[in-house]
């Protein structure tokens, strides 16, 4: 059962990652005591900043001395059946998530955010139309600024990202409103299943306060259903308005539209917004009824949407060179997100696919590279599964190559003027890269290097 501290207490922080760790930095300043325990080692830039807060520290595994404190504060990347977690049931310490120990501390509305892909997106564009608007907002949680970093900040709204593992942990956390921006299989490993990684998807409903707001695809509606309070407000968003009803969002290849009683609103045209592809079409609609949900007028929307640059490796044009476009989709960690990039890009496409896997079947994939690209590009630990996959649907304009340069080399082989070359890898980077970013900044470097001509041919 999650419990909230009170008073003075001793208090031991279970993970030292970014999160982890700025919750740590607020918990010293009000804890009797502070310990930051780690299963791994923790850097020598965290250390320094510990020391200097009095936040004591241990690395490569749980001592004894953790479970000496009357509160655990959980870092979001635990899963429940990690051994700490058991550890600390077992002594009957209470637990209290990252965030829910945070929201007392932060002085702001809160707009939550999750989906299996484009929350990212989604977060950092509602929080700059926001700002555009004239709202004091800022966007925090998983896009890479801890929640903990805001605590004591004056704002009208904080967007905040959250992924299903702060979902799965998340009970007094408390939001104005909640945005859902898709499903689909991932994290598996951490969760157990996809019925419990939906579920913790759905608690964002959940913590949605009497009164608010939920903006979801209308599709995804029915395994969300044990969560949708009566006393919240629905936004469902679809491509056509059958069964939408007022206060639904109607998508159009011209633009999205709010239905009202006698008819609809525009949201805004498509013309204002140049992020490419349908889905990111669908993360300025849901971005853009948050954003008049919070009070801003429509009319104001315009300019945030012109103004908002793609987030790095989420679907970004890094090159035209010879009239090929290079589009970095790194952060496509997983077959769904792939998909989505296939079949949102328009034109003719050659794909860059591979990496570290999650376990999951490549089936779907195969037949959208069947159907959208002219050829793929095979790299890292999976390719070989991929490519038997392409060929068990009869797609065999495929070559295996041992790396992300090499890959490349051979891409430029394959697309023509007026093609795409796309790196959306369906995979994770860890056995070539330390992090997806790394693997976008190769690729874009590769592309500045035959921009300038200093590239194989």
């Amino acid at each position: 059962m999650l419990q909230m501290t009170t008073g003075k207490e001793r208090v031991t922080v279970i993970g030292a990652g970014i999160s982890g760790f700025a919750t740590a930095l607020l918990a010293a300043k009000e804890s009797a005591s502070l310990l930051l325990s780690d299963q791994g080692p923790i850097s020598e830039a965290v250390k320094d900043r510990a020391y200097a807060a009095g936040i004591e520290l241990e690395e490569r595994g749980h001592s004894d001395k953790a479970w000496q404190c009357d509160l655990v504060i959980v870092s979001s990347g635990i899963a429940p059946t990690a051994a700490p977690i058991k550890e600390a049931k077992k002594r009957g310490l209470p637990l209290v998530s990252e965030a829910d120990y945070v929201y007392p501390h932060l002085k702001a509305r809160l707009i939550g955010v999750t989906g299996s892909n484009g929350k990212t997106t989604t977060t950092a564009l509602l929080a700059h139309l926001l700002r555009c608007g004239g709202l004091r907002a800022e966007a925090a949680g998983n896009i890479g600024a801890p929640l903990a970093d805001f605590a004591g900040r004056e704002l009208d709204y904080l967007v905040v990202e959250l992924s299903s593992f702060q979902l799965h942990w998340a009970r007094k956390l408390r939001l104005c409103g909640a945005l859902l921006t898709n499903l689909a299989p991932d994290h598996i490993d951490w969760h157990g299943s996809y019925e419990a990684y939906v579920a913790a998807k759905a608690n964002i409903f959940s913590l949605v306060e009497d009164g608010g707001w939920g903006i979801f695809r209308a599709a995804d509606e029915e395994v969300l259903t044990g969560s949708l309070k009566e006393t919240v407000r629905r936004c469902r968003l679809a491509w056509d308005d059958r069964g939408l009803s007022a206060g639904d969002l109607l998508l159009a290849a011209d633009g999205a539209s709010l239905l009202t009683g006698d008819g609809s609103r525009c949201l805004f045209q498509r013309e204002v917004f140049s992020l490419p592809g349908r889905h990111n079409l669908e993360n300025a609609a849901m971005a853009s009824a948050a954003a008049t949900l919070a009070g801003l007028e429509t009319g104001s929307l315009d300019g945030g949407l012109r103004s908002f640059e793609a987030l790095p490796h989420r679907c970004q044009v890094v090159g035209i060179v010879d009239g090929v476009t290079f589009v970095d989709d790194s952060k496509g960690t997983n077959v769904a997100a792939t998909i989505t990039a296939l079949t949102s890009l328009e034109g003719p496409k050659v794909i860059l696919l591979g990496g570290k896997g999650k376990g999951e079947s490549y089936g779907e994939l195969a037949l959208a590279v069947k159907a959208e690209a002219k050829a793929a590009v095979l790299f890292g630990a999976e390719a070989e599964s991929i490519a038997e996959a392409l060929c068990s649907v009869g797609f065999r304009r495929y070559f295996i190559e041992q790396d992300l340069a090499r890959s490349f080399d051979r891409a430029l082989e394959e697309a023509e003027s007026g093609e795409m070359v796309l790196l959306s890898p369906a995979c994770t980077s860890w056995d070539q890269y330390p992090n997806y970013k790394e693997r976008g900044r190769h690729f874009r470097r590769l592309v500045e290097e035959k921009a300038h001509g200093t590239g194989k041919p």
